[in-house]
Order: C-alpha cells, then sequence, then structure tokens
C-alpha cells in the first residue's frame, strides 16, 4: 500500500537532512522543483552537504510523467513551491508508491504556504521540525528573511530562493516582517 510522509517546518529545521536520511538506501525516485538552483541542478541538496539524484521539475504534474513503476519510494523536496503536489501525491500513493515530502510550512510573513495545509491534511504521517532561534535559542518555527541585514517588508515578494545569505531560523517573538503592526501567530 502506498502512503504519504510530509516533513515540514522552518528553513534550517533539517527537513531535507530528514528526507534524505528516510529514503537512504531504498528504491527511490526524487524530485525537485528547478525553482531551487541554490547548491545543485540535479541534486536535493541539504544545508550540510547532503546529496540525492533528483529529476528537476517545474510543476507537480509532471512527477507522473517519471513514474514508471521501477522505484519504490518518491521523494519530493522544497513542495511549497508545487501547487498541486497534494493531488499528485494522493495519486501516487493511490498507486501504491511510498511518498516521502519535506517543505517550508510558513512563508518569511508567517503565512502558509498554498499547498501545504492540504498536503499535511492528506498526508499519511507528518513531521514537523523546528531549528533553533538565532536570536535567543527558544525553538524557531519561522523563516526570517533580511534584506541588507534588515527584516523584509510584507509587500516583498513571497519567493526569494536564497539560504544563510538570506534567511535564518527564528522564534514566534524574534519574528519580524517590517509593515506590520501586529505579529502573525
Amino acid at each position: 500500500m502506498g502512503h504519504i510522509e510530509t516533513i515540514y517546518g522552518c528553513m534550517f529545521a533539517g527537513k531535507t537532512t530528514e528526507l534524505i536520511r528516510r529514503v537512504e538506501g531504498k528504491n527511490v525516485l526524487a524530485f525537485k522543483p528547478k525553482l531551487d538552483n541554490r547548491y545543485s541542478t540535479g541534486h536535493i541538496v541539504s544545508h550540510n552537504g547532503e546529496t540525492l539524484k533528483a529529476v528537476l521539475i517545474d510543476r507537480a504534474e509532471e512527477i507522473m510523467d517519471h513514474v514508471n513503476g521501477k522505484a519504490e519510494y518518491i521523494a519530493i523536496d522544497e513542495v511549497q513551491f508545487l501547487n498541486s503536489i497534494g493531488s499528485v501525491c494522493r495519486q501516487l500513493a493511490n498507486q501504491g508508491y511510498k511518498v516521502v515530502c519535506a517543505g517550508l510550512d510558513l512563508d518569511f510573513r508567517g503565512e502558509p504556504f498554498p499547498p501545504m495545509p492540504y498536503l499535511v491534511a492528506v498526508s499519511h504521517s507528518v513531521t514537523h521540525l523546528r531549528a533553533k532561534c538565532v536570536c535567543c535559542g527558544k525553538p524557531a518555527t519561522r523563516t526570517q528573511r533580511l534584506i541588507d541585514g534588515q527584516p523584509a517588508h510584507v509587500d516583498d515578494p513571497v519567493i526569494m530562493v536564497g539560504a544563510d545569505d538570506l534567511y535564518e531560523p527564528r522564534c514566534v517573538d524574534c519574528h519580524e516582517v517590517r509593515g506590520v503592526r501586529k505579529k502573525m501567530f
């Protein structure tokens, strides 16, 4: 029987490392959005340098063009960039695949990435990972975007690919978004 596992959390929480760990040594076919070109264009790469060969895609539906019944596991990283990923994962699970996904649950403003609530709802198991807040050391559940060392403005583009050059993990209390009067919980 197929199933869907989703690993989610803020940046630097270890999502990609956990994704790679779960499929290590398995018969796996891996995917990542072309948009994520931070470390490699042919591999899923964790911030600590672990890698997994991957097929690059623009849309979640493209995954169906590559599955061929030979892999038992389907690994998908950075799923927050794939709008219909929940539907595709359900199709894969219904075909008997074991699907393992990883992605950000919230954008830099603290708002859910559109595909994530549905994906989490249809998953058979979910793992919420946290990082350590760089300001106070508490568990971090938010991704802080910094532009020239300052918190990003609420009107800045939602998608801006980067790593520790633009982002850091923060707890709810230390997370800031310019242009927002109230904290977004």
